[in-house]
């Protein structure tokens, strides 16, 4: 297995942070893959009783990445494209508002908040590593560290792309572990049926 046929795949044996950023992306592109391709009415169905969607769950974890690492990370306002919209990080707007939103741009926030992590995280972590405190605290004001932000995004797409898996298999049958390899990101069709 070739890194270019497989650029997700962690190291086999690597450092604690080449481990921790590794199974966040292979998180990150087995969601992608399991969202990816799909026009709007395919990026709205809902499987059994929930509310949620893939393109729900796309805008949620873009919304959740920049947050993890701006606001929790450093303190700093969550800035665009998330300034001005009713998401709070506590709130089911991203969920909501999905509905919406073009495939277009559900892929481009997206892709564009993972992006923005991905340069942040590596910031960080060339500021200071995993043990550094970060400015999400308790109440008692103890701090949590950047390690602990990098395990908590794990757990969040580790629930959310087993969402994925069984919301896409309602919409076209698609299941699998892992993106084949090769696979890359082409983001929504050419032509979105109504």
């Amino acid at each position: 297995m070739s890194n270019s046929e497989y650029p997700w795949e962690p190291p086999l044996a690597g450092t604690e942070v080449e481990h921790l950023v590794g199974a966040l992306d292979r998180l990150r592109a087995t969601f992608r893959w399991k969202a990816d391709g799909l026009d709007a009415a395919a990026l709205r169905t809902r499987f059994g009783a929930s509310s949620l969607t893939l393109g729900g769950l796309l805008k949620h974890l873009a919304a959740v990445e920049d947050s993890t690492f701006t606001t929790k990370l450093t303190g700093q306002p969550i800035g665009a494209p998330w300034e001005g919209t009713a998401w709070d990080g506590g709130n089911d707007w991203s969920f909501a508002s999905a509905a919406t939103d073009t495939p277009q741009q559900l892929y481009a926030l997206w892709d564009g908040a993972v992006e923005r992590s991905r340069a942040r995280l590596d910031a960080a972590l060339a500021d200071g590593g995993l043990d550094q405190p970060v400015h999400a605290a308790t109440p008692d004001g103890r701090h949590a560290s950047l390690r602990r932000l990098v395990c908590d995004l794990v757990e969040e797409y580790g629930r959310h792309t087993g969402h994925a898996d069984l919301l896409r298999e309602a919409v076209d049958g698609l299941v699998g572990e892992d993106p084949p390899a090769g696979w890359r990101p082409r983001g929504a069709p050419t032509r979105v049926n109504p």
